[in-house]
Formats: structure tokens, sequence, C-alpha cells
């Protein structure tokens, strides 16, 4: 009976003794050796993503050699696909200067190619902080109709006509952007917001236009019940108005009485600092605060 029963035995052993956990395999960084046979590659996608390993990342001079060595790959560019990979290859590498430089080594034709380059155009001059380069590329992206860059999100996100504001406003065109800006859709919270951006960029020489677009982004803001973004406008006028030699009183008291409405101690203080409000304060972002009220249909308008 013993013999008959061993095989099971051991078998049961086998299924329920402890299985050592393999710890999963980690890319180790990068080393000497590895690194000088990574410079003999040929394909940008693989020096590009070298800049990404530790032991690259943070040596400079790692940095430089992957750059020379993308700089030097297809000085002639026969295709717009080497050109775009090199290109974002560099940008990995954090070098947006030399990305553009090699871009402008290949001038594609009309068409969804033109429109690749242009989009990595505009990617490398904005993240060289070139805004000059960076709106012409925008501009030239949709030919100069603004309505079809309006309908454009950029790969990060951010929709291409507000990016050329920005573009436009950090070269000290505040005027050109503010008219830019409010070609884009004006309602809801995202409009409230451009509003507002457009407000700012237009106080440095209409305060009066400006204080209009911001009356018309606390309407946007009330209607879509957004009270955080309504005191948000209310203490960016605020410091418009006061900049601009205003007293502000009367935006003010809208603050005041928003936040009294809303029970916002935290915001009352900062308004009344004679005021000894009863109990203790409470945070904007806490329940009850003007930037995460519970109950919207119970809450008032912006006074």
């Amino acid at each position: 009976m013993g013999i008959l029963s061993l095989p099971f035995a051991v078998v049961l052993l086998a299924a329920t003794a402890p299985v050592e956990a393999t710890a999963p395999q980690q890319d180790l960084p990068m080393d000497e050796k590895a690194f000088r046979s990574v410079l003999l590659e040929r394909d940008a996608s693989v020096l590009g993503q070298a800049c990404l390993d530790p032991m690259i990342a943070t040596s400079s001079r790692r940095k430089q050699a992957l750059r020379n060595r993308l700089l030097v790959l297809n000085p002639v560019p026969v295709t717009l696909a080497s050109v775009l990979n090199q290109a974002k290859a560099l940008l990995s590498c954090g070098s947006p200067d030399t990305a553009a430089r090699v871009l402008n080594r290949y001038s594609p034709a009309a068409g969804e190619t033109r429109r690749l380059w242009l989009l990595m155009r505009w990617q490398a001059a904005a993240a060289a902080l070139d805004h000059r380069q960076a709106a012409l590329a925008l501009r030239r992206l949709v030919d100069g109709d603004l309505n079809a860059l309006g309908l454009i999100t950029l790969e990060d996100g951010r929709n291409a006509l507000d990016q050329l504001a920005e573009h436009e406003a950090a070269q000290g065109r505040t005027v050109v952007a503010s008219e830019l800006i409010l070609q884009a859709p004006l309602k809801g919270v995202i409009g409230a917001r451009r509003l507002a951006r457009a407000a700012e960029w237009l106080a440095v020489s209409e305060i009066d236009a400006a204080d209009r677009l911001l009356e018309t982004a606390l309407d946007q803001a009330a209607a879509s019940e957004a009270w955080g973004l309504a005191m948000e406008l209310l203490q960016l006028q605020l410091r418009l108005q006061l900049a601009a030699g205003w007293d502000g009183d009367r935006t003010r008291q809208r603050m005041v009485r928003l936040a009294a409405r809303l029970d916002d101690r935290f915001s009352l203080r900062q308004l009344l600092p004679e005021t000894e409000n009863e109990g203790g304060l409470r945070s904007p972002r806490e329940p009850g605060g003007h930037a995460a009220v519970g109950d919207p249909s119970t809450t008032p308008p912006v006074p």
C-alpha cells in the first residue's frame, strides 16, 4: 500500500511546494561597450530610443555623441519618412534646434506629406521656443485658413488655433493673439477660459475691451455652473483693473458676495481680513468651497 501511494505523494508534494518567484528581467543601463555599438547604428529610431536610456539621459557627453551621429545620417535625404524619423529622434535627445536643421534638408510637395512635415516643424520650433517659426508653421499648415486651424488638435491635445495665439503673444503681439483666440468657439467652460486669456492679453492696451470680455466669460461660467472658474475670473478681473489704475471695488464686492453665497470662508477671510468668521476656515477645494460645490443646482449665479 505504501509503495502504491508513493507516486501520488511525490506529485502532491510537487504541487504544494512553494514556487520561487522569478523576478521580471529589467533592462540594465547601457554600458560603454554597448553605447559604442549603438553609435554605429544607421536606424534613427534606435538612436532616439537610446537617448532615453538612464545612462545616457544623465550624460551630456553621450547625448551629444548621439546627436552628432543623428545629424550626419542621411545628409541628402531621399524620403520624408527618414527625415521625420531623424527629427523625432533628435527631439528625444533634447535637441529641437538640430531637429529643425534636419527638417530643412527636405522640402515636401503639397499634400499629406507636407502636412506631416509642417507638424514636425511646429513641434521642433515650439520645443526650441522659436515662436516665430512655430507660428509660421501653423499658418502654413492651413494656408492661412484660421477656421481650419481651429479644427486641428495637435498631438499634445492642444487646439492649433489656441497654440498659434500663444506663439503670437510670446512675440509681444498681444492684440493679434487676442484676435486669434476670439475666432475659436467661445461657449461653455472652454470658451470662458479663452475669453479670459484674450482679456489678459488685451488688457495691456485696451482695458475697457478686456473688462467686457471678462464679463462675457463670467456669463459663460455661470451658465455652466462652473463656480470655481467664476471666482478665478473675478480674481483676474480684479488684478487687471488694479493694474490699470481702477479701484476694483465693484469686482471685490462681487467676489465677497459669491464667496458668502458659496459659504467659502477661506476666500472671505482673504477678502475681508478684518472680519472674524465663525467656525474654522475652509479651503476652496474642500466640500463647500467654491472649487468643489456639491450641489450646483442650489448655487446662485455670479452676483
